[in-house]
């Protein structure tokens, strides 16, 4: 499997986990520095950070061991600052802002918020800001968690419509086995698909690495949903003196394939959903459309329909052929009001402005061409 070069990719998310962030600030500065050198390249990096906890935890003088919830989520409330802290200062030689997202399940499995959490990604990366994402530990329950970073960092990649998802772990890639108990286990470069053998490997394989609460099989678990959305993922030691461009260098870490493409997201986000309105369109919005544009304003003629932003809705021709459906960015009564306006109309008429586009292009899903 060839590897692509970073600059490539137009996206890319980084996770970090907590066993690398404890060796010290010079950790912070090595990441800080690869991923500045990544956006002088025209990459966009959002990055996942754990270690709230782990560095609240002294703060508060909790005990090593084992934590209750609440002592995770007072842990999680003290270190937050410090971690956002810690990046700010990581960054700030290269002359480069970060901003913190707290994230929790619901606003990534419910529709609307999922829009909201993208709008606000996407504005910090068109801003030039690093957005630095974590699971609001703080206010977050055993039955309402990711429970990982790593399927957090997944489910951003989604979010920010990533290329590349990378996983800085305390171990360099995929094993057969555990090298640690297991001298003759192999370290897998290139894995072109998550079988079940190779999943299987997540349950021993580096069971005994780490300190926070993912692993190998999460990792496996985060580049499998990665994968779905047409996003590679790549595994590798957080230690390197660049271990984001050490990447590019042949034997380091152990990339995933993407199994889907770009319209994987589509799918992900419309293929199942019931259709709650319908919009027309003129012959030029439809041009764009097919040709993978967002849809906007201007070219939309009607709006039928009762629903809310981020509903699916069906997206047909003048002539009344249906292009395909997609999540809406404004909801029934505001579509009807933007219906055929130009982009810089839309704050006259109603008052505040969201999107550009009535509906985002990673939100389209094609229908398939008539035969």
């Amino acid at each position: 499997m060839t590897r692509p070069a970073f600059d490539s990719h137009g996206s890319l998310v980084v996770k970090v986990g907590s066993a690398l962030l404890q060796a010290g600030p010079e950790r912070f500065e090595r990441i800080a520095t690869d991923i500045a050198t990544l956006r002088q390249r025209g990459v966009r990096v959002t990055l996942v950070s754990s270690g709230a906890v782990a560095l609240g935890r002294p703060r508060l003088g909790l005990p090593s061991g084992s934590l209750t919830l609440e002592q995770k989520q007072a842990a999680a409330a003290a270190g937050q600052t410090l971690l956002v802290d810690a990046w700010a200062r990581a960054f700030a030689p290269h002359g480069i802002q970060t901003a913190q997202a707290l994230i929790t399940p619901d606003v990534t499995e419910q529709r609307r918020r999922w829009l909201n959490a993208r709008a606000t990604l996407t504005t910090l990366l068109d801003l030039g800001a690093v957005p630095v994402v974590n699971e609001n530990d703080t206010v977050a329950t055993d039955e309402l968690r990711y429970g990982d970073n790593d399927r957090l960092a997944a489910r951003v990649a989604q979010l920010v419509s990533a290329d590349l998802l990378v996983l800085l772990s305390d171990i360099d890639g995929l094993y057969t086995a555990d090298p640690r108990s297991h001298p003759d286990a192999r370290k897998l470069d290139d894995i072109a698909a998550i079988t079940p053998d190779i999943l299987a490997m997540g349950g021993t394989a580096n069971a005994r690495a780490g300190v926070g609460s993912g692993g190998m099989a999460t990792k496996l678990a985060a580049a499998e949903i990665a994968a779905l959305s047409g996003c590679a993922t790549a595994i590798a030691h957080g230690g390197e003196n660049h271990p984001i461009l050490a990447l590019e260098t042949p034997g380091h870490g152990s990339w995933f394939a993407a199994e889907g493409s770009q319209r994987g997201r589509s799918s992900w986000l419309a293929g199942a959903l019931d259709v709650r309105g319908h919009v027309e369109i003129d012959e030029g919005a439809a041009r764009a459309v097919r040709s993978g544009k967002s849809l906007l304003p201007v070219g939309v003629t009607r709006v039928t329909g009762a629903f809310e932003r981020g509903d699916p809705v069906e997206i047909h021709s003048a002539t009344g052929d249906c292009l395909g459906r997609g999540l809406s960015g404004y909801d029934a009564k505001d579509a009807r009001r933007i219906c055929g306006c130009r982009t810089d109309e839309i704050e006259g008429r109603l008052g505040y402005r969201r999107s550009a586009a009535l509906i985002h292009a990673d939100d389209i899903l094609l229908a398939e061409p008539s035969a």
